[in-house]
């Protein structure tokens, strides 16, 4: 291949210079709280061009002290840097941290378990900086069904921590949720409902991914879906930026730029993944792409993704909708004041 003409790369890097850019969910290591040892990698994020992260805290099984401990330790770490990061508690952080050179740090939760069966703790992860939950990881628990199991739909406690989720400022998120699940989720949802990190099942047929009705209920919530940059759910083990661009495209020229993000799900410790995956074979199956070297989109990649897309005719404003905008909206709209804790 011919290397990328030099206009169309300055293009590219004066667009994300220029522009609030916003990754939803990655990946550091969780129930760890004393290895630190990869946190100096968020720079990565910031030299790729981007202003703020959302990290997963806790995920699947995991209780309510393995997300606690995470965060502390989590927050402590980011706390003690402020000449390079912000703890992100309002779309205003964000703003912050993209004029200062620094990066916006907040928080995830892949899963209700977290919550066990205490609503009242939504409240806590909130004021701990979580901006964002999934209501189930792949299983079923008690709040609903998860895209690998026999969804039997949103359960009253489901329909509980919804809606205080949806009190306090919380998005709801319905990636690695069962489709009968979310499909009761927009039934009862009065706020936007985002997938922030899940792919159209249109371009690649996985239970990760969904399909278009999905995708289009979303949109009419509010909502965004965030554009997975795991190998397997964008193609076979495909991670290479076009790729990627296609995803953002299908959406976009689905339901309008305006409901597209980005969501690359980067895992940083490829060890702690192999190893997770090999002990958890019964969850992750192999014939469903779930395998020892799992290509990821990198944060690197980000400049080759927008040079892709403005290629194919993306203006600048529908991009920087898609690199962070869409996500500076929806935090304005949903979340709503809450302690800092510091």
């Amino acid at each position: 291949m011919n290397p990328t003409p030099k206009p169309a790369r300055e293009k590219a890097a004066a667009l994300l210079r220029q522009s609030i850019v916003w990754d939803n969910h990655g990946c550091m290591p969780v129930a760890r709280p004393h290895d630190t040892s990869f946190l100096p990698q968020l720079q990565r994020y910031r030299a790729a061009g981007m202003s703020a992260v959302m990290l997963n805290v806790g995920f699947g099984d995991m209780g309510i002290e393995e997300h606690v401990r995470t965060l502390a330790s989590l927050r402590h770490w980011i706390r003690s840097r402020p000449e390079e990061y912000i703890l992100l508690s309002t779309a205003e952080d964000v703003e912050q941290a993209h004029a200062t050179g620094r990066l916006a740090v907040g928080f995830d939760i892949e899963g209700a378990n977290a919550v066990a069966d205490q609503p009242s703790l939504v409240s806590l992860y909130y004021d701990l900086g979580v901006r964002w939950m999934l209501l189930a990881y792949n299983n079923n628990n008690r709040v609903g069904g998860g895209c690998q199991d026999e969804d039997t739909g949103l359960t009253a406690f489901g329909r509980e921590v919804v809606a205080e989720m949806e009190r306090v400022g919380m998005q709801v998120c319905c990636s690695h949720t069962g489709h009968r699940t979310v499909r009761d989720v927009f039934d009862v949802a009065t706020r936007p409902v985002i997938f922030s990190h899940s792919n159209p099942s249109a371009l690649h047929p996985h239970p990760r991914n969904i399909p278009d009705d999905l995708i289009r209920a979303c949109a009419a919530t509010g909502g965004v879906v965030g554009i997975n940059g795991i190998g397997s759910f964008l193609g076979q083990n495909d991670n290479s930026s076009e790729t990627f661009a296609r995803h953002i495209d299908h959406v976009a020229q689905l339901v309008g730029p305006q409901h597209v993000a980005l969501g690359l799900d980067y895992v940083f410790d490829t060890q702690e993944l192999d190893d997770y995956l090999a002990k958890m074979g019964h969850t992750f199956p192999a014939e469903l792409g779930y395998v020892k070297g799992m290509r990821m989109v990198a944060p690197e990649q980000l400049p080759g993704i927008v040079e892709t897309l403005q290629n194919w005719g993306y203006g600048d404003a529908d991009l920087q909708a898609v690199l962070g905008g869409n996500l500076m909206r929806l935090a304005r709209a949903v979340w709503k004041p809450g302690s800092n804790l510091d």
